[in-house]
Formats: structure tokens, sequence, C-alpha cells
């Protein structure tokens, strides 16, 4: 894990993405395809760290559509970055896949709730 990447702006776990190794961070203006994202253009203007710090938050017709995404950005809300980062750095040591083999998707993609993925995330129950 490499947490100098820490969190995207929407959420995301820049620190466990495997799509790009070289890519600082989404927060460093790592991402290739941040032109397009409502989320890191958003948080960048209002010089937030994340969605998680925004008073409209969570917005629509944005990354935070997805349950992960928004789960994760909820997450960091009430428990902040340390804490989410020790519950992946566990989970991923435990087997808990952030993204399954050549996929961007993993285990916490297969829970349909966001309490289903809040106690994934606290407990590391797959």
């Amino acid at each position: 894990m490499e947490r100098e990447k820490g969190f995207a702006y929407c959420g995301l776990a820049c620190c466990l993405c495997s799509e790009n190794s070289n890519c600082p961070g989404c927060r460093k203006e790592g991402c290739n395809n941040k032109q397009w994202c409502k989320n890191f253009n958003c948080c960048k203007e209002k010089g937030i760290k994340g969605c998680w710090e925004c008073d409209q938050f969570p917005c629509k017709g944005t990354m935070l559509d997805k349950p992960r995404v928004l789960a994760f950005s909820r997450f960091l809300a009430l428990y902040g970055e340390e804490k989410f980062l020790e519950c992946l750095k566990r989970n991923e040591q435990t087997g808990i896949l952030y993204h399954h083999e050549g996929k961007l998707t993993g285990d916490y993609d297969e829970k349909q709730t966001e309490k289903e993925i809040f106690d994934l995330i606290l407990y590391g129950k797959a």
C-alpha cells in the first residue's frame, strides 16, 4: 500500500489502485482522466480535501453515484483518513482485495449496501 497516494477527491483509495503504479494519486494531479472528473474539479475549485468535506455532499451525477465510492466518502467523513488507511491495510493483509487481478473492481464492490461496505472496512468480513 502506497500511503502517500492517499485518497482521491471522491473517496477512492489511490493508495491501493493497481491501474498505474507511476501515478502519484488524484490529489497530486496524477490521474490521466481528471479533466472529465466532476469530483476532482469541484474539490479543487472549493479547496477541500475531498467530497466528504463539502456542505453539499453527496451530490449527484458524479463518482458518488457508485455505491462503493459513496460509502468510502462517507467513511472518510465519519472516521478520517488514518482510520480508513489502517482498515484497508489490515484487510489487504487478510486477503480482502481492493482490485481483483486485472480488474478495477474488488471485494468492496461485491457488497450491495453501505452497511455491508462499512462492515467490510471496519471488521474485515468478506
